[in-house]
């Protein structure tokens, strides 16, 4: 799957789905961290809208035991990829999606504030397809070259911005492999 290019914020050429849980960055500040992120609703399966509808506010708490803990939480990421490559995008990159939650990287707290979060449908017990790596590689490249503060020095898991709280992407996420094709 070719992505990009990004127009005002947006990508072109995937799927949107606009979610209300996204908020203005603080004055004058660019994105210059980019966060890799899993999820998979209900944990472990894959396919369906789940995650659109969590990151929508409309997920039925009914429909799944799981979903009762989850359904009133307001939260986001700027793009989804699923386990096919494609891509869904939630919230434009110049806005703060709401994916990081209590977080801090290289001293700085609140990394909402300037990083862009990318979720990988997937889970901490399983591998990402090789569809998913190639997206997610000429996303980063995509976003590198519309937002010059981004960096491969910046990039980081969950688990490295909320240690003890998170654990994706999870040790089945190949750094070396993903690290190789942005450089």
């Amino acid at each position: 799957m070719k992505v990009g290019p990004i127009s005002n914020h947006w990508l072109q050429g995937v799927q949107r789905c606009e979610s209300p849980n996204h908020s203005d960055r603080p004055a004058d500040t660019q994105p210059w961290l980019l966060v890799i992120h899993n999820i998979s609703l209900p944990p472990g399966e894959y396919g369906g809208d789940w995650i659109l509808d969590l990151f929508s506010n409309c997920l039925d708490p009914d429909f799944h035991p799981y979903f009762e803990g989850i359904a009133d939480l307001k939260v986001s990421a700027h793009a989804l990829i699923r386990r096919d490559g494609a891509v869904v995008q939630f919230v434009p990159f110049d806005k703060k999606a709401w994916h990081a939650g209590q977080s801090s990287y290289e001293g700085v707290a609140s990394c909402n504030d300037f990083s862009i979060g990318v979720e990988l449908e997937g889970c901490d017990t399983d591998s990402f397809t090789d569809a998913q790596y190639t997206t997610l590689a000429e996303l980063t490249r995509c976003l590198f070259t519309y937002y010059p503060t981004l960096s491969p020095e910046h990039i980081a898991g969950h688990s490295d911005i909320a240690p003890g709280r998170k654990t994706d992407p999870g040790p089945y996420f190949d750094w070396a492999r993903y690290k190789a094709a942005v450089v």
